[in-house]
């Protein structure tokens, strides 16, 4: 899905300016969807000069005018068009994971406060999803407990295969010491 089609969903819910289906995108997709200003601006202008949505400028006191874009006829079509579609698989972005996948170059010690860190992020982010998985409408609270349950499983997952990583990281470090040793042993026999 891409950011026109976000922008088309959040106008379908009201008027907004382009802060506001920032603000909007943030609440309520931040946690699935990443949409900064650099793409919102050149999504709304495209849709604009395709007739999807609709721009007003309202003159405020003391402040710059604010665009305010409402969703066209043929915008809610066409976002109804695309929901249709079914999903791309779920890509996901990760450093976290990058990283782990080069665990024999990390210290032990940075591999667990890494892993540490990570499952934190992952119980407070499952919390404030459980939050408002209670309040809003059924929609809402279905994606809410959706991405609950992603980063439930991700935490658990973490706390019982952290030693994967952490024991891959021990024996490249005992490799290593094992490894200087022995260059230690033969520069102490060329002396």
């Amino acid at each position: 899905m891409d950011v026109r089609t976000l922008c088309l969903g959040v106008l379908s819910l009201g008027d907004a300016s382009g802060y506001e289906i920032k603000k909007r995108l943030e609440d309520t997709f931040s946690d699935f969807y990443d949409a900064s200003f650099g793409s919102i601006y050149p999504a709304l202008n495209r849709l604009q000069k395709e007739d999807l949505v609709h721009c007003e400028t309202e003159t405020q006191a003391k402040r710059p005018h604010k665009k305010v874009y409402s969703l066209t006829v043929d915008g809610r079509l066409t976002l109804v068009q695309e929901l249709n579609k079914l999903p791309r698989r779920d890509r996901v972005r990760s450093e976290f994971l990058v990283a782990m996948c080069f665990a024999d170059l990390l210290s032990a010690g940075q591999i667990s406060e890494m892993v540490d860190q990570r499952i934190a992020q992952h119980r407070h982010q499952a919390s404030e999803l459980a939050e408002r998985e209670i309040n809003g409408e059924a929609a809402q609270r279905f994606v809410a407990g959706y991405g609950r349950a992603l980063y439930e499983a991700a935490a658990a997952y973490l706390e019982n295969n952290r030693y994967l990583v952490e024991s891959e990281a021990l024996s490249a470090q005992v490799d290593s010491d094992r490894a200087g040793d022995r260059g230690n042993d033969r520069a102490g026999a060329v002396d």
